[in-house]
């Protein structure tokens, strides 16, 4: 099943969406709230979640890019998820990777509105463009979809610390590109 299509059955309201979607993007929606959140419970709620979310979204909403606005509201959700967890003094072993992009901000951009910046999402996007595209893959899986660099190791048949130093390296060459920007400390 096409996205269009997907879309069309919530905007027909017609119940087999969300087994459809379920069908079609619940590995990738679990995989994004799992790298985030860490537990399994917790991200098949945020899961759950979202599916009612979407319900609820489309229509009026219609996303052009479906994939993305979803992966883009499960990862939210994980994170609202994650700040009330932490909020319970829960484990913080997720909010690493994204702990590590803070060096690259001024004050002014605090990671809730660095998430909601329209201007500094346009600046890491054009960034983004100029690296190759294994270097961005490794920087979105870590620093969007927030994997885990040991997991990313396995996958990438890279030894962790070797891949440590390659995310460190490109963290500092986003930090210049904002700082031409006015961005960065």
């Amino acid at each position: 099943m096409e996205e269009k299509e997907l879309v069309d059955l919530f905007f027909e309201r017609n119940e087999k969406a969300i087994s459809r979607l379920e069908e079609k993007f619940g590995n990738y929606c679990f995989t994004i709230a799992k790298n985030i959140l860490m537990n399994f419970e917790d991200s098949q709620e945020c899961v759950q979640d979202v599916y009612y979310k979407v319900w609820n979204s489309i229509p009026p909403k219609r996303p052009d890019n479906f994939k993305a606005w979803l992966g883009k509201t499960v990862r939210n959700s994980a994170l609202n998820i994650l700040a009330k967890n932490h909020a319970k003094k829960r484990s913080r072993q997720a909010e690493i990777s994204f702990e590590e992009l803070q060096d690259c901000l001024s004050s002014e951009y605090t990671s809730e509105t660095a998430l909601d910046s329209s201007e500094l999402s346009e600046i890491i996007s054009a960034w983004l463009k100029t690296l190759d595209s294994e270097d961005r893959i490794l920087f979105v899986r870590r620093y969007w979809f927030g994997e885990r660099l040991t997991d990313l190791a396995k996958k990438k048949n890279i030894p962790e610390k070797k891949l440590a130093m390659k995310m460190y390296e490109l963290r500092k060459e986003l930090k210049t590109a904002l700082e031409k920007e006015g961005v960065a400390i």
